[in-house]
């Protein structure tokens, strides 16, 4: 659409107003979203059982796991990098050809399964330039939603964006086992086909997503540190940043905790899968419902009033003793976290300039994802040294704290953008 700064940014009253129109009816958001879409299935269906090859090729459990770490290590790394490189170029070009690197490694892995020729240091460096092409990809398209639509569908593009991941982390899981028992190859073969499919659908967006800037770019330094700077004097970032890792880290210690628990008490895999189910149907409805209730309830409101709603969930699961009621518990939080998602991330690109846009997405992403990582470690230790019931109510205390943090900051949220 190749809208200025200046038409996407409304004065006012239209900020809290969002479209009856389907974002949908826009044909490159329907190019985006489904790009996405097919992105988050192909990863899905191979990552999970990429450590399943490792271990069939002979490959030590530490070996495959060393692996698997390396990669998000690596997308960890790369993704603040790749925003400033997101800021500087034309970010059409870069998410197309992120995607054709990201399907040359995984169709080397392919090829590799197929011809029974596994080999750990051409695994290792696949994985590890397949998720670095990923956070390049990512990186760009952090910085593409004003461009895709006006103000006014924000809500609901970003609520779609959103039922979107949550629908591929129920969906693909299921189709990667289901391909995987066709053949071990078979699973990489659909990612780096959807990958394929990603660059055609990235390269058919009609808009141009080349960010403004205000003149030359400085030193890759500079615009890194210009980045980080921005996200943490802009008060209202520097509040997303505090409650997004501390929701992630939070919520990351109870779902492994319940199932860390539900093992302990002798639950079958299958019914500690079915924590995970009902947590991510929560989490799709929740998505689906966003954009309905943003436009009705205050955002402030729907910040705090959510943060609270974690404390007796969490309080919840100290006392739950079967896998349904885990799963119930983290559902209610799931359905809970993603309107405050479409409220943080509607804000946060009305109050970033286009030219920062990149390395905003970057920096919050980065920051959620790190301490995510710690998540499962943290949980086990704890559930170890003080039993899952104490780590439950551990988190609750903090929900509470986050809470709090949340009601006092409050005003930022309905703060208008400049």
């Amino acid at each position: 659409m190749g809208e200025t700064e200046e038409g996407c940014r409304p004065s006012g009253p239209e900020l809290s107003k969002s479209s009856s129109f389907s974002p949908f009816r826009r044909r490159d958001f329907s190019l985006f979203w489904a790009a996405g879409a097919i992105d988050g299935l192909g990863t899905c269906a191979s990552s999970l059982f990429l450590p399943l090859i490792l271990l069939g090729a002979g490959y030590s459990s530490g070996l495959a796991g060393l692996v698997a770490s390396a990669a998000l290590v690596s997308g960890l790394v790369v993704s603040p990098v790749a925003g400033v490189y997101a800021d500087r170029r034309p970010r059409k070009p870069l998410m197309y050809a992120a995607a054709l690197v990201a399907a040359g490694a995984m169709g080397s892995v392919f090829a590799a399964v197929a011809l029974g020729h596994v080999v750990l240091a051409h695994v290792l460096v696949a994985a590890v330039i397949e998720q670095a092409a990923s956070a390049t990809y990512g990186a760009a398209a952090s910085g593409t939603i004003r461009r895709l639509v006006p103000p006014g569908e924000y809500p609901r593009a970003i609520g779609h964006l959103q039922a979107r991941d949550q629908a591929v982390q129920i969906v693909g899981p299921s189709l990667g086992g289901t391909l995987y028992q066709l053949a071990r190859w078979v699973p990489l073969l659909a990612d780096a086909v959807s990958f394929l499919l990603v660059a055609a659908l990235s390269k058919a967006i009609r808009a141009d997503l080349t960010p403004e800037r205000d003149g030359p770019p400085a030193s890759f330094t500079r615009d890194l540190a210009e980045g980080l700077r921005f996200v943490w004097t802009e008060p209202f970032l520097r509040f997303v940043v505090v409650w997004t890792a501390g929701v992630n880290a939070l919520l990351g210690a109870l779902y492994f905790h319940a199932v860390f628990a539900s093992h302990d008490q002798g639950a079958s895999p299958s019914s500690i899968g079915l924590i995970l189910t009902l947590a991510g149907v929560g989490g799709l409805l929740g998505a689906l419902a966003a954009p309905w209730l943003v436009r009705r309830v205050p955002a402030a409101r729907i910040v705090t009033g959510a943060s609270w709603a974690m404390v007796p969930t969490a309080a919840g699961l100290a006392f739950a003793t079967r896998t349904w009621a885990y799963g119930l518990l983290l559902s209610g939080v799931s359905l809970i976290v993603p309107s405050v998602v479409v409220v943080l991330q509607t804000r946060a690109v009305l109050v970033t300039p286009d030219r920062l846009l990149a390395r905003m997405g970057t920096v919050l992403g980065t920051a959620g994802q790190a301490v995510a990582v710690l998540a499962p470690v943290a949980a086990g230790v704890l559930v170890a040294s003080y039993g899952g019931r104490a780590v439950a109510l551990g988190c609750a205390g903090a929900f509470a704290g986050l809470a709090l943090y949340a009601t006092v900051r409050a005003g930022l949220v309905v703060r208008e953008a400049p």
